[in-house]
């Protein structure tokens, strides 16, 4: 019997934290909370940075585009949850589920590929301190941010264009609070076997070469810092790149567990958990990071703040000035 494609005019249903509705009003004051400290945050350290010529660099430029994607990336999938839960509903169209599986590819792929340039970023200030203004110039450090635009939009088209050809007749269950291609694959009736091997050699390409990146990167910049002979010297040179690898480790240390735990067989409330972990947390806690292990940016939001119009504004540099 032929298979009838109902995918055009069927929904998915986000599963998400279906296995406790009862908490359903603690989460979304949870997800609200956070996602609103992301809003603030990222927006906070795009300000400061746009605002302070001192931050007017190489690095911060690409922090700047880094807390945009982040921006983003939470913007994605957030909202929506929120609003599910809001009206008691689990259900997300057809058109919305593949944009938002686009979109979040996209973005993903963009933190990869920036923090990847960033530890370049630093491996060139670090250890090539006297070439560091000819080699990281205005012009190839937007080129590079735009590179990593391109190959990430052409990564997300080329899944959602082959994705979106795939039937779905019965199951539309997605055990997650949003569109994930591998769960999307998992549901398709049709044969997937291209779609799979897409996802794991532009997978282990993009996610591999930036990785080894990376890697290679603060090899290099290890290797030079044990070369410096005053403890004071190396702590001075590590501290330049410490809030970069700490956003590193929590990255690549969430993402590799959402992708490692997909193999496990985890309910659809506990697989949500877990990829929560790696695109809410993460977002939210980037720019404390950066905002808390670096100099440069805490005093550039004094400066910010250094000039309030009102009370509310005094308040704002006080809160500021404890809490940094």
């Amino acid at each position: 019997m032929e298979r009838v494609n109902q995918t055009h005019n069927s929904e998915f249903f986000l599963l998400g934290f279906s296995e406790k509705p009862e908490q359903e009003v603690s989460l979304f004051g949870l997800f609200l909370g956070m996602y609103m400290f992301t809003l603030v945050g990222n927006l906070l350290i795009m300000l400061t940075i746009v605002s302070d010529s001192h931050l007017h660099t190489p690095m911060y430029f690409f922090l700047s585009n880094l807390s945009f994607v982040d921006l983003c990336l939470i913007s994605t999938t957030v909202p929506k949850m929120l609003k599910n839960i809001l009206i008691h509903s689990k259900t997300i169209s057809y058109a919305g589920c593949f944009a938002q599986m686009y979109f979040f590819m996209t973005f993903t792929c963009m933190d990869n590929f920036l923090l990847s340039v960033m530890s370049y970023d630093r491996f060139v200030a670090i250890c090539h301190p006297l070439h560091y203004v000819s080699i990281m110039s205005p012009q190839l450090c937007a080129l590079l941010v735009l590179l990593s635009w391109i190959i990430s939009f052409l990564i997300s088209i080329i899944h959602a264009l082959m994705a979106i050809q795939l039937s779905f007749c019965q199951d539309h269950d997605i055990p997650h609070f949003y569109c994930d291609l591998s769960q999307i694959l998992k549901l398709s009736c049709s044969d997937t076997f291209i779609n799979n091997i897409l996802v794991y050699f532009l997978g282990s390409l993009f996610a591999a070469v930036p990785f080894a990146g990376i890697l290679f990167s603060y090899t290099k910049i290890c290797v030079s810092i044990l070369r410096i002979p005053s403890r004071g010297g190396k702590y001075k040179v590590f501290s330049t790149c410490g809030s970069h690898l700490c956003v590193v480790s929590l990255f690549y240390g969430t993402l590799f567990g959402v992708y490692l735990s997909s193999s496990t067989t985890y309910s659809s409330w506990k697989n949500s958990i877990i990829s929560a972990m790696y695109n809410v947390f993460t977002p939210m806690l980037n720019p404390f990071i950066y905002s808390l292990r670096n100099k440069d940016i805490k005093d550039a939001l004094r400066r910010l703040f250094s000039r309030p119009t009102s009370s509310q504004g005094w308040r704002l540099a006080l809160y500021l000035e404890i809490c940094c």
